[in-house]
C-alpha cells in the first residue's frame, strides 16, 4: 500500500481547479513531460518505515513525502501549495517547507513541502 496522495488530491475541487483532473497533473517524481503545462506537481518517497511494535507485526507504514510545484507566476506556485496542503492536511501531517526558488534558465517558479503519511497495512 502506497500513501494515497494522488486519490486525496483528485478528490478535493481546489486542487483539480488548479492541476485539472482528466489527467490531473500531479506526477509521480521524474514522469511529467518536458512540456507539460503549468501549474503541475510531482511527488516522491524519500523515506519510510513500518510502526513496529514490541508484541506484533506492524499495521501502520509511514511514509515521507516531498512535493513540488512548479508554475509559471509565485502566484500560481501558492496556490497549488496551499490547495494540496489543505486537502492532504485533512489526512496526513505536513511535516516541512522544502524549496522556494526561481529556476534561472526557465524561469519557472518551485515551491515544495514535506508530508508524513500513515497508512494501515
Amino acid at each position: 500500500m502506497m500513501a494515497p496522495i494522488v486519490a486525496v488530491c483528485k478528490a478535493d475541487p481546489a486542487v483539480t481547479a488548479l492541476l485539472g483532473d482528466a489527467p490531473m497533473r500531479l506526477y509521480p517524481h521524474g514522469q511529467a513531460d518536458q512540456n507539460v503545462a503549468k501549474p503541475y506537481a510531482v511527488w516522491q518517497v524519500v523515506s519510510g518505515s513500518p510502526v513496529n511494535y514490541i508484541n506484533g507485526q506492524p499495521d501502520v507504514d509511514r511514509y515521507g513525502l516531498q512535493i513540488d510545484v512548479y508554475a509559471t507566476t509565485a502566484v500560481s506556485a501558492d496556490a497549488v501549495v496551499s490547495a494540496m496542503r489543505k486537502a492532504i492536511g485533512k489526512r496526513a501531517y505536513i511535516t516541512g517547507f522544502g524549496v522556494d526558488t526561481v529556476d534561472t534558465a526557465t524561469k519557472n517558479y518551485r515551491k515544495g513541502f514535506d508530508v508524513a503519511w500513515l497508512v494501515s497495512t
